[in-house]
């Protein structure tokens, strides 16, 4: 037998040094329009014709191939998750995981391994709106030594089923009702509530759904979670189960849904624009990496079922163990060739990372990668660059419709003797795969496990653990949502389950739709009888208080007092906020001192919504048109109702009277009380940093 090892499959990578050194050559000025084939195009304006009215020539190569790539630019859109943003970046570890994972991404903490994070919507499609209420996907491509990772998970721990094989029916049920195809993006209608009135595993998923965490503030204030349970396997080949968690540097925030709503008409895109623009900006969006290590033996003490992807374990139970930090700090530069190439499977993962036998997880395995054969093509979406691995690949896979590979040698099998063997299989020691032994006996059969029967001690626990504003707007979506369901009988079954959740949530939700209230008879706790983790007021508490890249709205006319502006404004950037001058045109607006001042938005292309805060500098002749402008009041009063923080200096005060806003209020900030310029800076911050004013018990009489 030859030893000469078979030569590596020739990669042909269009965006290598040397191929661009060769284009270079070939066209210097790099300006030429040319075919797909390198032909330069002489004029691209007309298709060629005999005569000026005369009919159009099939020879033309030009216009065919033109419009031949047009005709097919489109791919299918996910089935799931089509709409969708994206990032690249790194994940660095904080130290050695050794002890739980022989993984080699988690080993080194000088080592940055590279990610392409991809964000999403569920069951709207590629046109609908970014704010709609819904569960996000929060996907990870980790590009490891030892080949891709992929962590493919959603902002919402747990999932509605628990088999996998009920995942077309939830989908089918929450997606637009297909005799009508409504409502886009939207589970307020009979056939979700239908399936949820009958499936009653989905009601946990329903607690965290009908929750502000399925109305996120930004990507970049959002929460991930693998779901399923992994396992770690380290160098002795012990395992252990474990749970991955994403949590946002800037804190965990959401929008209200009225906000939402009005975001989803005035900037559909507003999720997309905020990811882009902060990458653009240096404000690099940071999550750290924490997990949950459950040793095996321990496992049947949880009060928790594992396998089961509805639900979690309490972080007062096991509590979660930062490992290191995700940094998103370049945007894709081609949106289709990247963010919508992107192939993600839960299949992918690399030695010391292992599945267990949870039944969603396992259709997972198959879905993701079948999925992807009919969207991209074929077998060799793993060769798009975007989802190319950069450890080495080596096997037999060969043709198929997009083939970028172009393999060498004779021997396309294993064994063979002709290429010298190769590629060779790869031991333990030398960095191959190997799955985790486990001994597994049983019938055949179709059916679930005991423990998988509690479907509503979790979903209490969260709706307990939520601060009485959260359960305040959890109550209101579910009265929207049902309210929208025009079946009574369904509407009355839904009920049935949620009086088995809490007497507050059947009570008040019920009462909303006019209906009797079922008795009550909540789950008995299983576990604590409150988590903190699961409330984002809650958690809010225990984060050091910042306002690191929240958006301000000035309002401005002729006449504002800059100078003043100008010290709130440095004060406040120092901080990390970002301030926007927002007048009734563009172009600048004249001073009090007599200098032009530069307007960034005009008030008829913006909105209260797209801001965190809003703040009125003085200057009298501001203040008295701004006080006459019914689209000014507005701004102020709907930034009030949505509890948000609210600045004006002495001067303005004048306005808030005009809102009918009382300056004393939660969150109204007044130079009154809190002094100019920098003191007045201070004292918005410090509100700010608070995010929302749940305690405004008058937000709602201010009409916005």
């Amino acid at each position: 037998m030859s030893s000469q090892k078979q030569p590596d499959a020739v990669h042909i990578d269009e965006n290598s040094k040397d191929a661009q050194l060769a284009s270079k050559r070939m066209d210097p000025t790099g300006s030429f329009l040319t075919t797909d084939q390198g032909i330069r195009v002489e004029h691209t304006d007309d298709s060629l014709k005999i005569g000026a009215r005369g009919p159009t020539l099939l020879e033309d190569f030009h216009f065919r191939e033109k419009m031949t790539r047009f005709d097919h630019e489109r791919i299918p859109e996910r089935v799931v998750h089509a709409r969708g943003s994206a990032a690249h970046g790194y994940f660095q570890p904080y130290e050695s995981q050794a002890k739980y994972t022989r993984a080699k991404f988690l080993q080194d903490p000088a080592r940055k391994t590279p990610v392409f994070v991809r964000f999403s919507t569920v069951a709207g499609s590629r046109g609908s709106a970014d704010t709609v209420r819904d569960v996000r996907g929060f996907a990870v491509k980790f590009y490891t030594e030892e080949g891709n990772f992929d962590l493919v998970g959603n902002n919402i721990p747990v999932f509605f089923i628990q088999d996998g094989i009920k995942f077309p029916d939830i989908i089918h049920a929450a997606k637009p009702e297909p005799h009508h195809e409504m409502p886009q993006a939207q589970t307020a209608h009979d056939s979700f509530w239908d399936f949820v009135s009958l499936v009653p595993e989905t009601l946990h998923m329903i607690m965290w759904t009908m929750s502000d965490r399925a109305i996120p503030r930004s990507f970049r204030m959002m929460q991930g979670f693998g779901v399923h349970t992994f396992r770690f396997i380290d160098a002795k080949n012990v395992s252990r189960f474990v749970k991955f968690h994403w949590k946002p540097l800037l804190g965990t925030h959401s929008l209200v849904w009225d906000e939402a709503q009005k975001l989803a008409g005035k900037d559909p895109d507003f999720h997309r624009r905020d990811l882009f623009e902060a990458i653009e900006q240096g404000d690099f969006p940071e999550y750290e990496l924490g997990v949950q290590i459950v040793e095996e033996a321990d496992a049947q003490k949880l009060g928790v079922d594992l396998l089961d992807a509805t639900k979690l374990i309490p972080e007062e139970v096991a509590p979660v163990l930062p490992v290191g930090k995700l940094t998103l700090n370049r945007n894709p530069t081609n949106f289709f060739a990247e963010t919508e190439q992107v192939a993600f499977c839960v299949a992918n993962i690399v030695p010391g990372i292992d599945f267990t036998d949870d039944p969603l997880m396992q259709a997972r395995l198959f879905s993701y990668l079948d999925t992807q054969l009919t969207r991209l093509g074929g077998p060799n979406f793993a060769e798009l660059p975007i989802n190319r691995p950069l450890a080495p690949v080596h096997n037999h896979q060969q043709d198929g419709f997009g083939r970028h590979t172009s393999n060498v040698g004779r021997a396309n099998y294993h064994p063979n003797s002709l290429g010298g063997g190769c590629p060779f299989l790869a031991g333990q020691q030398q960095g191959g795969f190997v799955h985790q032994p486990e001994q597994v006996t049983g019938q055949k059969l179709r059916a679930r496990p005991e423990s998988f029967k509690d479907h509503y001690s979790q979903a209490a626990l969260f709706f307990r653990s939520l601060s009485a504003p959260e359960q305040e707007h959890l109550i209101d979506a579910c009265r929207f949502e049902l309210g929208k369901v025009e079946s009574k009988a369904i509407q009355e079954r839904v009920l049935e389950h949620f009086a088995k959740i809490d007497a507050l949530l059947v009570t008040a939700v019920a009462e909303g739709l006019g209906l009797p209230a079922p008795k009550a008879t909540p789950a008995a706790p299983k576990g604590p009888p409150a988590s903190k983790a699961l409330s984002m007021e809650a958690m809010k508490l225990q984060m050091p208080p910042s306002i690191k890249t929240r958006r301000i709205a000035v309002l401005v006319a002729d006449g504002v007092d800059s100078d003043e502006l100008m010290a709130v404004r440095k004060e406040l950037e120092a901080q990390g906020a970002q301030l926007k001058i927002i007048a009734k045109r563009l172009g600048t607006v004249k001073a009090a001192n007599g200098k032009d001042l530069p307007v960034d938005k005009s008030a008829m292309t913006t909105a209260s919504v797209e801001y965190d805060a809003v703040f009125i500098p003085g200057g009298a002749a501001s203040v008295a048109t701004l006080k006459k402008d019914g689209e000014s009041r507005h701004f102020v009063q709907e930034a009030y109702l949505h509890c948000k923080t609210v600045g004006v200096s002495k001067d303005a005060e004048d306005l808030l009277k005009a809102c009918e806003i009382d300056p004393a209020a939660p969150g109204v900030v007044s130079g009154a009380g809190s002094g100019s310029g920098s003191a007045l800076a201070t004292a918005f911050a410090k509100a700010l940093s608070n995010h929302r004013h749940w305690d405004r018990k008058d937000h709602d009489r201010v009409p916005a």
